[in-house]
């Protein structure tokens, strides 16, 4: 038997007999071990691993083989002989069906456990200097784990019938209907639903993926749960927008909630969401979202996080772990639209901040005016560009605070990061393996004192957390 190493997509190692082989459809009774970083259930038939979505640990399962790689197997929960003590019934009837619904059938605490568990694997797999001294606290929980998802970005399509608008099933390009979600926060749901409705009414052709023809291909509706602001964003195939005139008109008259229509051009089949060109169809170009006491200013294209309840927790600990005397020049880098920087910049002395989309870094000086704060600007650019020019002209941080996406930091930020060895530094991650990854690098001039994860996305496998460094 030969065995070979099987690295998954979020880069964790597992070791497996490759000479085992299974057949699609074969029905496998499986004893699930632990659950996987994208929150899958883990098995194993004969050494080889099998991964069963649905499926918690300590189950004893029947589960149908969808898929047989070269070093693990894909399969589909049929049935639950043992049940694990910690399952409960997700509110959701499609939890199992589609993403972002992972963990809705197991215990809120054991999700606590479960997302502080995937910060301590990622390290133990890449090994960080002094990695097994970090202290990883207890994951921050939300009380009331539904509703919080400020913002719903639904796949529009046609099922023969009618419109249908949702989220691809797992492992495919089919739209499961989505009529209800405990996840998203109820108002951004009333307005999708009544969009589809009207979508359906006045007959606008939607997007058929196959034919690579129709107009409409996603709807994106985002409330600013402060301010109970809506914007409906038509994502379409072409500029051309048939009963364009009609759909306002409902849309006016039938959904005072919505302040901002807008639509972007996004032609052709391609995996990115959004397209260049952005169209002003109605109301404001912007919704307002209080977060932190501030008022922000928000575009379409902005990046927000999902739940605003959560985020100022977020924040908190951040700046908490920051430990500002209100003497610091703070660099904000991924700045977005300025929610991390404008919010402590009452602390400290100067924030300076950068992201690459225009819209995001005008959105960000827009809102510093907004609110008064003088002590902040934002540049549109990369930060290990931005950091050594404004190093030329005698500006130095000595505070550092990165929230990156979900691939991490690129390595010339690295670079940049410990060349400039700014006294305090924080890294805010949602993405446990691309940080310890970097991590490995940048304990090479700072020693992490704790790590705190914090939960944004409850009933999914996603984990942000906040690290703390103390410069060696």
């Amino acid at each position: 038997m030969i065995l070979n190493n099987y690295r998954d997509k979020d880069g964790f190692m597992y070791t497996n007999k490759s000479r085992v082989h299974v057949q699609q459809g074969e029905r496998l009774k499986l004893t699930i071990k632990r659950l996987g970083i994208n929150g899958e259930g883990i098995g194993y038939y004969e050494h080889k691993l099998v991964f069963v979505p649905g499926a918690l640990p300590t189950e004893k399962v029947i589960a149908e083989v969808t898929e047989d790689l070269h070093n693990f197997i894909r399969a589909s929960l049929v049935e639950i002989l043992v049940k694990s003590d910690d399952r409960i019934k997700p509110v959701d009837d499609y939890a199992n069906e589609v993403g972002g619904f992972e963990l809705e059938n197991l215990a809120y605490s054991k999700q606590l456990e479960f997302k502080r568990d995937v910060i301590k694997d990622s390290l133990e797999k890449y090994k960080p200097a002094g990695y097994r001294k970090y202290q990883l606290l207890p994951t921050i929980g939300m009380a009331e784990p539904i509703h919080y998802r400020n913002k719903a970005t639904f796949q529009i399509r046609s099922d023969g019938e009618k419109v249908i608008a949702g989220l691809y099933k797992h492992r495919s390009h089919t739209v499961v209907d989505l009529k209800t979600s405990a996840l998203q926060y109820p108002l951004t749901m009333k307005v999708m639903r009544a969009i589809v409705g009207m979508i359906d009414e006045l007959g606008i052709p939607v997007y058929d993926e196959e034919k690579n023809a129709g107009i409409i291909k996603t709807v994106v509706v985002r409330a600013a749960t402060a301010t109970n602001q809506v914007q409906v964003t038509f994502i379409t195939q072409s500029q051309k927008l048939l009963k364009k005139r009609p759909l306002l008109e409902r849309i006016a008259s039938e959904l005072p909630e919505v302040v901002s229509v807008m639509q972007n051009v996004n032609p052709g089949k391609t995996s990115l969401v959004w397209g260049d060109k952005m169209i002003h169809l109605a109301g404001r170009e912007r919704i307002t979202e209080v977060l932190n006491g501030l008022s922000f200013d928000l575009s379409a294209r902005a990046f927000l996080q999902v739940n605003p309840q959560m985020t100022e927790v977020l924040y908190r600990e951040a700046f908490k772990a920051l430990e500002l005397t209100g003497k610091e020049k703070l660099v904000d880098a991924y700045s977005g639209v300025g929610t991390i920087g404008l919010s402590v910049a009452n602390q400290v002395r100067e924030v300076r901040g950068m992201d690459t989309i225009k819209e995001a870094v005008d959105d960000a000086n827009a809102n510093a005016i907004k609110n008064g704060i003088m002590n902040a600007i934002y540049e549109v650019g990369e930060a290990e560009k931005l950091l050594p020019l404004w190093l030329e002209d005698g500006w130095r941080p000595n505070a550092m605070i990165v929230d990156p996406p979900r691939t991490g930091l690129a390595d010339s930020l690295i670079k940049t990061i410990l060349d400039v060895a700014p006294k305090k530094f924080v890294y805010i991650s949602c993405n446990p393996s691309t940080l310890a990854q970097d991590l490995v690098k940048l304990t090479k001039k700072y020693r992490v004192i704790y790590i705190q994860s914090v939960d944004l996305m409850p009933q999914t496998s996603r984990c942000e957390c906040v690290v703390k460094f103390k410069k060696k």
